[in-house]
């Protein structure tokens, strides 16, 4: 005889916990459960490109975040300190829901969406960074990342330069990367060290 089935099953869980202990809500993300060493910790072992790149270790994300912000850098010299650290901090939601290649983020369509946005507004609010990155930032960080994307893209990922043109657009002339993946920890570490920086002249400057 069959055991009566169990009709009063508990809710999905829906938070995750992180190494620091902190419990982060994923429908209702708090600011106080997002510390910089869990986001570091957790995007040094995110790989770009579904992890399909060369060398003896993945890409990171964490990796990728240093390396736009200092392309935001290149481009705009005389960019404010919180404005780095949006570029910094521009992926900082992968830290709980990975990365995720563009053709599967369109078929997930808006619930993911309205995940990562949920995930970075709390984000932003732990480091006092507009809810809302201003357009000029956002296009600022958008060529950033293109530039970086072609050069994973063409070094790492096994794509020709003109497959990446049409991708990502060409990169501006005398903007060079030679692009080697770092081992988790050093990643990491590279990451807490550069939010540290910005986070300090940011405090610095209030």
């Amino acid at each position: 005889m069959k055991a009566p089935r169990n009709t009063q099953s508990s809710p999905p869980r829906v938070w995750q916990r992180m190494l620091s202990g902190r419990r982060l809500d994923l429908l209702d993300p708090s600011p106080m459960d997002i510390e910089l060493e869990d986001i570091a910790h957790g995007l040094a072992r995110v790989a770009r490109w579904n992890g399909q790149t060369q060398g003896q270790h993945a890409f990171s994300v964490a990796q990728h975040s240093v390396l736009v912000e200092h392309l935001c850098c290149q481009l705009h010299p005389d960019l404010p300190a919180k404005s780095r650290l949006t570029a910094l901090l521009h992926d900082a939601s992968e830290y709980v829901i990975g990365d995720m290649i563009s053709p599967f983020k369109a078929v997930l369509g808006d619930s993911y969406k309205d995940v990562e946005s949920r995930l970075t507004h709390a984000i932003h609010a732990r480091f006092g960074l507009r809810a809302v990155i201003p357009v000029r930032l956002k296009r600022l960080i958008k060529k950033a990342d293109n530039i970086c994307a072609w050069f994973e893209a063409t070094q790492l990922a096994g794509f020709s330069p003109e497959e990446a043109d049409l991708l990502f657009g060409c990169p501006p002339k005398g903007i060079w990367l030679d692009l080697k993946p770092q081992a988790p920890e050093a990643a990491q570490a590279d990451l807490i060290r550069h939010s540290l920086a910005v986070l300090a002249i940011i405090e610095a400057s209030s």
